[in-house]
């Protein structure tokens, strides 16, 4: 897969040196001689030039990249170059960063945007992601698809804990992914019993997500009934 990447800071030469590692063609752009650092990531293809102009774009060959990361500490500059990677290449897939998070209302497929990469917004899901159980912690945006990546640490008294996969009536629009537990990383099966402490990642659509949360926090019935009859 060829992947062109617009940015060369620290973001884009870590995200390059990922996708290189995994096999991928990488393609670094950067207007800015200073970024220019072939040596940091010796394996990519480098563009001294401006990712928002056509003529740089058709340079780069764009139309050849499977994917392009709009990924430089400019959101104006991740929009156009978004915009113009799917409009007037076709890119199939359209990944930008999204630097400030008053801007994320932007970032979607008017914009030619699949997925919105938020690093003040993911940085504080994973800190809630971290202490939260039971509740819903929204960890990624899909822009084209209107669905978000969301996690729920399932608590031990949840109804669902014991309860097979295949047996659990899901909201509509919403699809179970993962589970990891512990240390492993599971993929659903719907023999595959869920336990206490389980994290789930969903894909599930916005006006999903309060009913997904209610259906994993909910406690059994029994309990309730006891706690309200200590509180009289």
């Amino acid at each position: 897969m060829r992947v062109a990447i617009a940015g060369a800071g620290a973001v884009g030469r870590s995200v390059a040196g990922e996708l290189l590692e995994n096999g991928h063609e990488v393609l670094l752009i950067d207007k800015a001689p200073t970024a220019i650092s072939v040596e940091r990531v010796p394996q990519a293809e480098w563009l001294l030039a401006d990712a928002c102009e056509i003529t740089s774009l058709d340079e780069a060959a764009l139309e050849r990249c499977q994917v392009v990361i709009a990924a430089t500490g400019d959101d104006k500059a991740n929009l156009v170059v978004s915009l113009l990677a799917k409009t007037e290449y076709g890119v199939p897939r359209v990944v930008s960063r999204v630097n400030n998070p008053r801007n994320e209302w932007l970032f979607n497929e008017s914009w030619g945007v699949d997925v919105a990469v938020s690093t003040p917004r993911l940085m504080s899901a994973l800190v809630e992601e971290a202490v939260s159980v039971g509740d819903l912690v929204r960890l990624l945006r899909f822009s084209q698809g209107d669905a978000n990546l969301v996690e729920v640490t399932l608590p031990q008294e949840s109804t669902l804990a014991g309860v097979r996969v295949g047996e659990v009536v899901w909201p509509q629009d919403t699809s179970l992914v993962t589970v990891i537990r512990g240390t492993r990383v599971l993929t659903p099966d719907p023999d595959d019993v869920l336990e206490g402490g389980d994290e789930l990642l969903f894909v599930a659509a916005p006006d999903r997500e309060e009913q997904l949360e209610q259906l994993l926090s909910a406690r059994p019935q029994r309990e309730d009934r006891e706690a309200g009859e200590g509180d009289v």
